[in-house]
């Protein structure tokens, strides 16, 4: 249950923190988190941030990078890097 809730709370900080402006895409995320889905919520997350490319800093990309670890799902980052900005 702890890890739930810290995988929980890493994706709601991204989420929080990111450069989405999309209501309906940001209540989409936490629908998934709230069904406890959170490596698929991340997923959704980073796939809006590329689709709509959407710059990102260096520091929230790593934050990426070391979300994607936790959850156990690299792919979801992948391209990010493209959209980072100085």
């Amino acid at each position: 249950m702890e890890q739930y809730l810290s995988l929980r709370n890493l994706v709601s900080d991204l989420l929080e923190d990111s450069p989405l402006t999309s209501e309906e895409v940001i209540a989409d995320v936490r629908h998934l988190m709230s069904a406890g889905e959170e490596g698929l919520a991340f997923d959704t997350m980073c796939s809006w941030i590329y689709e709509e490319i959407l710059p990102i800093d260096l520091a929230y990309f790593e934050r990426l990078v070391s979300a994607a670890q936790e959850l156990g799902n690299p792919r979801s980052i992948d391209k990010l890097d493209e959209l980072v900005v100085d």
